[in-house]
């Protein structure tokens, strides 16, 4: 029988955007990563196909959660576009997004699935994005593997990973808000209800369902050596030097 671990993400990248609802030509993002949407990451690094409902079934069945390291700012954008064969122009879309943002993403589940989802993300199929494909992220998404672990204390314990710029410009806040699926231990009535549980990507039946989700605040660990796993690299270090020399 296998054990159950966790597998870490770090969502980091100048765009990110995670709709759970658009309206015509209105697309949201939510102010944290979707399961639908980290759900669909894992898949699209894997090369599970968006109708290949039996194999999406196991990923969609692991326990999800997020915590927000660096919560971003929302902008807004006009979007246009022409028509791929008439070149006729299409109704003017306002899309928005969260800029600097920076969030741990976390799934737990069957280890040896997990395993292989890691071996994915570090040479994927396609290339994971950021809810969009016009949001890559800043540096490769898979931070840690866990075993013989839970979501919650991974999500309690894994190092700070705000970016160093925002470290320097922000105080290190007392709390980190975490966003994960109810445990079968807590009580129904302290979660709220999202349909953001995929049950298939296929474009023409795409479907989701209700899952539970409990806000939860943890102490702000000890930050990651220079704010990111891949290494120090700051590039807003230069701006400061300048304001630095015109103070």
């Amino acid at each position: 029988m296998s054990s159950t671990g966790v597998l870490v993400l770090r969502l980091a990248g100048p765009l990110q955007s995670w709709g759970a609802s658009s309206r015509f030509t209105r697309r949201t993002t939510g102010s944290a990563p979707t399961k639908s949407g980290v759900i669909g990451l894992l898949a699209s690094a894997a090369g599970i196909d968006r109708s290949d409902d039996t194999n999406l079934a196991p990923l969609a069945a692991l326990r999800f959660g997020v915590r927000i390291d660096q919560p971003g700012t929302r902008i807004r954008d006009f979007h246009t576009a022409h028509h791929g064969v008439t070149g006729a122009s299409m109704p003017l879309s306002e899309r928005f997004y969260l800029a600097d943002a920076v969030f741990v993403a976390a799934v737990e589940g069957d280890q040896a699935l997990l395993a292989g989802l890691h071996d994915a993300l570090r040479a994927p199929v396609y290339l994971p994005y950021l809810g969009r494909r016009s949001c890559p992220p800043s540096e490769p998404v898979d931070l840690a593997l866990y075993e013989d672990t839970t979501l919650e204390n991974v999500l309690a314990n894994v190092p700070w990973q705000a970016s160093a710029w925002y470290r320097r410009r922000h105080r290190t806040p007392q709390s980190l808000t975490v966003l994960r699926e109810r445990s079968t231990e807590e009580p129904a009535e302290s979660a709220d209800v999202l349909r953001d549980q995929p049950v298939s990507f296929d474009a023409a039946h795409r479907r989701h369902a209700l899952r539970t989700v409990v806000t939860t605040a943890v102490p702000t660990p000890i930050p990651a050596s220079g704010g990111s796993p891949q290494g120090p690299h700051d590039p807003f270090a230069a701006l400061d030097a300048l304001e630095n020399e015109s103070a």
